[in-house]
């Protein structure tokens, strides 16, 4: 089996590492083929990683290269996990939407679109030369937006799923305050990438008991505390928001809050230097603890079992992925991208059943889904108008004038990575 990984220079790429040569049972990679344009990041961290798979047995085969085509070439998978613009574009993001007082986040908002704007082209270049080479190939798309650049992949006709560590994040924070095992934990999860909510968590499977609401009652200020949402309103709600929910629930406090504070693109700037300095250590041959505050937590475990499903060789039955609607939210269009519980196999992903949800939810799904469309008739087809139709339907943003002001600075800060601009 041949695994590459696009954006393989990525600090992140030493979590891949570590679960790869773990679950290797799961998913035994002959081949893993690091692709990345910075030739220095590859150096530091493909070392390591040939490091880690030599401590932890793994006889796989770890080859670096900058060669695109080259390096997806006979790919039985290909991940992506790619920054177009870097932590630079990230600062960027972060910051001016906060100007006009809005929200300034990479995945969401104004910052958002600016980067479905710049990625969602690479990621369609980068799949039709998949195509080429091995038409058959599975992309596992892990590159944010999640939700765009899935969709984008699936118009396009790849064969493409969106990856996210949000729910399995909470699969294995619910299995510990439970004190079950991860795989007993099935999540009702439901909603877009960094718009969902755990409507249920049922143990053993799908028909299993529903114990979200001892969840809530016995260790509801726990999880309060980590989707940093107040403990009453989980108890309304009855539900456990993702805490991307509070960016939409606590605006204005979020706003002020990022105003008074570093930019978590500072942080996680400052900490990839550490990183790639540890990284290019010879003696170092484990993921240092330090990665675990990069974010992705889990990512690894979650990348292994879809990758394992999808290419027929194990991985969990039922799986949280991003895919096509497909009649499963009754209220979107059957081609929008929605994260949700699948049945996952060669074929592709299956949506398990969604029952009704509470119009809190749905209005809220229906509003981004109209959004994530029109930007992404934005990132294909560019214009200043598109992008300022997107911002205009985006909840966090909606007032025309605050519309106008984000559309100058998107395309002002975005310049070199818009070809229409």
């Amino acid at each position: 089996m041949k695994l590459t990984v696009v954006g393989g220079g990525s600090t992140y790429t030493p979590e891949l590492i570590d679960g790869f040569a773990r679950l290797r049972d799961t998913l035994p990679i002959e081949e893993l083929v690091l692709v990345d344009p910075d030739a220095e990041r590859l150096r530091l961290v493909g070392g390591l990683a040939r490091r880690i798979f030599a401590k932890q047995g793994h006889d796989g085969r770890i080859v670096t290269t900058g060669d695109l085509d080259a390096g997806v070439e006979g790919a039985d998978a290909v991940l992506l996990q790619l920054r177009v613009g870097g932590q630079a574009a990230r600062q960027q993001d972060e910051t001016w939407p906060l100007e006009c007082g809005c929200v300034g986040q990479e995945t969401t908002g104004a910052g958002g679109l600016a980067k479905a704007l710049r990625t969602v082209p690479v990621v369609l270049d980068i799949a039709e030369r998949v195509r080429r080479t091995n038409p058959r190939a599975w992309i596992v798309d892990f590159t944010n937006p999640v939700g765009i650049v899935t969709r984008a992949l699936l118009q396009a006709g790849h064969r493409a799923v969106g990856l996210c560590n949000v729910a399995i994040g909470f699969q294995r924070t619910f299995a510990n305050l439970l004190g079950v095992a991860p795989a007993d934990v099935h999540l009702g999860h439901v909603g877009l990438n960094h718009l969902t909510w755990e409507t249920g968590v049922r143990l053993g499977g799908p028909e299993g008991a529903d114990v979200l609401p001892r969840l809530l009652a016995e260790h509801g200020d726990a999880i309060a505390g980590d989707v940093r949402l107040p403990r009453p309103l989980l108890d309304r709600l009855g539900v456990v928001p993702s805490y991307y929910l509070r960016y939409y629930y606590a605006h204005d406090e979020v706003v002020n809050e990022l105003r008074t504070k570093p930019s978590r693109a500072a942080e996680v700037a400052q900490m990839e230097r550490e990183l790639l300095t540890m990284y290019g250590d010879p003696a170092l041959d484990e993921k240092p603890a330090l990665l675990a505050k990069r974010g992705g937590a889990f990512y690894s475990e979650a990348a292994v079992d879809l990758a394992a499903a999808l290419l027929g060789g194990g991985g969990s039955p039922y799986q949280v992925v991003n895919t096509l609607n497909k009649g499963t939210l009754p209220f979107l269009p059957d081609d929008a991208v929605i994260e949700v519980q699948a049945a996952v196999g060669p074929a592709g992903p299956a949506p398990l059943p969604v029952g009704d949800l509470d119009p809190l939810f749905s209005g809220l799904i229906a509003n981004v889904t109209a959004y994530e469309e029109l930007a992404l008739e934005a990132a294909l087809r560019g214009g200043r108008d598109r992008v300022f139709r997107a911002l205009l339907a985006h909840p966090l943003i909606g007032q025309y004038d605050y519309a106008d002001r984000l559309t100058d600075q998107l395309i002002a800060h975005n310049r070199e990575h818009l070809a229409w601009a």
